[in-house]
């Protein structure tokens, strides 16, 4: 199978506050993709009680890290629903070149490849500021800022009209600046492994979210025509 035929495989880089989720979802109604985190992932194989699921719960369960191996097999059964034949977008896997060199082994087994590596690039200091000031909807978990995206009626959220918000207690100025080095130091041999591929994309996400969007819009046009 060729890799245009093949259903896309995009995996999302960035940081904390770096919009990965916004963008997501966007790229989820732009081109028919679907997005897989992997602590989802692991919560409806558990629920569903598959192979994987049942040995991803006894580590859980037992206080284990869910080890490389059955992340990928809990991925590949996934992989093979029919929801996800246009394509899947990975947010939180890989995060090591260990993780990335099993996945590209487990897509070449299906004949397939990763189409793209998007890398939301962000100004560290902007990023403290703009992590700070997000909040979410405590009912549909839907994303808003202080200053860039605020609800289009006050108080109520647009997606479900809750009047419900909600703030992560880590989303202070000191914190978000660690998470950011820890972020960077994990990341870059994973950014220079996608380089060496030839599939990674370095987008600039500090801008205007409709900007950045028809950014990934063009880059996944190309990488899946």
């Amino acid at each position: 199978m060729s890799r245009t035929a093949a259903p896309a495989v995009v995996i999302l880089l960035g940081p904390p506050g770096a919009g990965k989720g916004t963008q997501a979802r966007m790229l989820e109604e732009d081109f028919g993709l679907v997005q897989l985190s992997t602590g989802d992932l692991l919560r409806a194989a558990v629920a569903a009680g598959t192979e994987a699921g049942k040995r991803a719960k006894a580590l859980m369960n037992a206080g284990h890290l869910v080890p490389d191996d059955v992340v990928l097999a809990v991925l590949r059964d996934r992989m093979a629903a029919p929801d996800v034949s246009r394509g899947v977008i990975l947010d939180g896997f890989p995060r090591t070149t260990r993780q990335a060199a099993a996945l590209d082994g487990l897509l070449a087994s299906a004949g397939q490849a990763v189409s793209a590596a998007i890398s939301l690039e962000v100004d560290d200091a902007a990023m403290v500021a703009r992590v700070a000031g997000r909040f979410t909807c405590a009912s549909c978990g839907e994303g808003y800022h202080d200053s860039f995206k605020t609800p289009a009626h006050a108080g109520q959220c647009d997606a479900c009209g809750s009047t419900e918000f909600k703030r992560r207690p880590d989303d202070n100025p000191e914190t978000v600046a660690e998470r950011l080095k820890e972020y960077h130091a994990e990341t870059a041999p994973l950014i220079a492994h996608y380089e060496t591929e030839g599939v990674l994309h370095r987008v600039d996400a500090m801008g205007p979210i409709a900007g950045i969007r028809a950014e990934l819009a063009e880059v996944l046009s190309r990488a899946m025509a």
